[in-house]
């Protein structure tokens, strides 16, 4: 079975302190910090959305959108 799609990298700027704790944790190098010490989404497509940029940053400033996948019902 197939890990959750990324739907949307949502990170509030104003709310980012740059401290780089999302940067260091991401298991894939998902997240840089740009020129103004902010994080941004720079390898997007690799995202596997674990979500641990979104529960480890103090600020709160990370929210990770994922796609609903639809569940195919069966029937017998």
């Amino acid at each position: 079975m197939a890990g959750p799609k990324v739907k949307a990298h949502h990170i509030k700027r104003s709310w980012c302190k740059g401290c780089g704790i999302c940067v260091s944790l991401c298991p894939k190098g998902v997240l840089e910090l740009n020129e103004e010490q902010k994080a941004v989404p720079a390898n997007a497509s690799q995202c596997v959305g674990c979500k641990t940029c979104e529960r480890m940053c103090p600020d709160l400033a990370i929210d990770i959108e994922l796609e609903q996948e639809q569940e195919h019902e069966t029937t017998d």
